[in-house]
C-alpha cells in the first residue's frame, strides 16, 4: 500500500496560525475489505449532545475544559498485517529499494483507525469507572454523590464539564497516563462552533467557518440581496 506526506496549517481558536504539522498518511484505498481491514465505523458527536452540554455549562455555572489527544490514532495497535511504502524522502541504498514498512499501529488514513481509536479511547474510560451514555456513543458520564461529570469527544478534541473539579482534575490525571494530552484550558471552540462565555451569557459563533465557506467558494466580495422566501420551503 501506498502513502503520501500530508501538510497542514494548524490554527488557534481566532484563526491565527498555531503550528505547521506534516504526517504520512496511508493510501486507504488499496486496503481490502477481510484482508486489510474489518470494522470501519465510529460515532462521532451529535451536535444536540453538545449543544445539550453546552446549555448545563451555562445554566449550572459549570466550568467547560478542553483537551487535545496528540497522534490519537496511534495509540491502539493494529490487528491486521498491512505493509506501507516508505514514504517520499527516504534515502536508501540500493540494495535496500526494496524494502516496505510494517504498520504497528492505526496510522492515520486507514480505514479502521478511527474505529480502532475510538474502541481504545472507551475502554480506557470505562476502565475508570464512566458510563456510556446510550443516546451518543461519545458521551461518557460519571455520577458519585450528586455530583456529576460529563466527557464528550470528537475524534481527538475532548471537552470536560460538571460540578464536581476534583473528579474532573483525577480524570485529567488519570487520561494523561493513558495517552499523550495537551490541556487546551478553557473551551474556545469545538466541533467548529466558537464560544465565548460573558458576564451576560455564553456566546455561540461560526464566524471563521463561514469565512472559510465564502473564501473556498470565492463569495467574499459578493453583495447580499435580501430575497423573501416562503417558511419552511424546501431546497
Amino acid at each position: 500500500m501506498g502513502c503520501r506526506l500530508i501538510y497542514t496549517v494548524k490554527l488557534k481558536a481566532n484563526g491565527s496560525i498555531k503550528r505547521y504539522k506534516a504526517r504520512s498518511v496511508a493510501k486507504e484505498y488499496r486496503q481490502r475489505y477481510g484482508v486489510g481491514y474489518q470494522e470501519t465505523f465510529a460515532p462521532i458527536a451529535k451536535i444536540d449532545t453538545i449543544r445539550l452540554l453546552l446549555s448545563l455549562a451555562e445554566n449550572l455555572d459549570w466550568p467547560l475544559h478542553q483537551f487535545d489527544v496528540k497522534n490519537a490514532f496511534l495509540h491502539r495497535d493494529l490487528a491486521e498485517k498491512i505493509y506501507m511504502d516508505l514514504p517520499l524522502g527516504c534515502n536508501l541504498a540500493p540494495e535496500e529499494k526494496n524494502q516496505v514498512c510494517k504498520c504497528i499501529k492505526s496510522l492515520c488514513g486507514l480505514k479502521q483507525s478511527l474505529n480502532a481509536w475510538f474502541g481504545r479511547f472507551t475502554k480506557s474510560m470505562k476502565n475508570f469507572g464512566y458510563t456510556q451514555n446510550n443516546s451518543d456513543d461519545t458521551l461518557f458520564l460519571k455520577c458519585d454523590e450528586g455530583n456529576i461529570t460529563a466527557l464528550i469527544v470528537y475524534v481527538d478534541d475532548i471537552v470536560v464539564t460538571g460540578n464536581d473539579t476534583r473528579e474532573q482534575h483525577k480524570l485529567q490525571k488519570y487520561l494523561s497516563q493513558q495517552f499523550e494530552m495537551k490541556d487546551l484550558g478553557t473551551l474556545k471552540k469545538f466541533h467548529e462552533i466558537e464560544l465565548a462565555r460573558l458576564e451576560t451569557g455564553t456566546f455561540l459563533s461560526h464566524g471563521k467557518y463561514l469565512m472559510d465557506v465564502h473564501t473556498k467558494t470565492r463569495m467574499l466580495g459578493c453583495k447580499h440581496a435580501d430575497t423573501s422566501i416562503e417558511i419552511n420551503h424546501k431546497l
